[in-house]
């Protein structure tokens, strides 16, 4: 039951500013789509409001202080529910699915950071301006075993080496 943290990365680490992502790419949207589809995702709520909408074809599950205060997809089209921690989101996307998405932001990440068996990013050949980053992709705890060059980015596989 892999737990998979999924990104858009640039060079120096950065995801973004807090409020947006510094780099779009439409082939990385359209591959982001195509993974995700059917899996629940965890993602924060800023990271949330910053896509502006409830992504269809799968649960989205949103960790934030206040669950009762997130609206709720009623359309028929999305999932979501809202809980108050990582460990509520994890327990749920389980009970829902073999294989879970991490979303982001930068907090949850680094929540999720030790939960993670997989990291699946699109590595962006620029640095940007930010102060949201990923945490460390230590190559003594992570194997790089997927590479696929796009040009100005890299969509990159990571497993994690055998826990201790």
């Amino acid at each position: 039951m892999p737990v998979i943290a999924i990104a858009i990365v640039a060079a120096n680490g950065v995801l973004g500013d807090g409020e947006k992502q510094p780099f779009e790419f439409p082939e990385d949207w359209a591959r982001y789509k195509r993974v995700t589809l059917g899996h629940p995702m965890i993602m924060g709520r800023a990271t949330h409001d910053a896509i502006g909408r409830w992504l269809p074809g799968r649960t989205t599950i949103i960790v934030t202080r206040t669950p009762q205060a997130v609206e709720l997809p009623t359309d028929g089209r999305a999932d979501g529910r809202a809980v108050a921690s990582l460990d509520e989101a994890l327990a749920l996307a389980r009970s829902l699915d073999d294989t879970v998405y991490v979303a982001g932001g930068g907090q949850v990440y680094a929540q999720a950071w030790d939960e993670l068996d997989e990291l699946d990013l699109t590595e962006v050949h620029a640095d940007a301006e930010g102060s949201v980053v990923l945490p460390e992709v230590d190559p003594a705890v992570w194997e790089e075993y997927r590479r696929e060059p796009r040009g100005a980015f890299d969509f990159v596989g990571y497993r994690r080496r055998a826990r201790s």
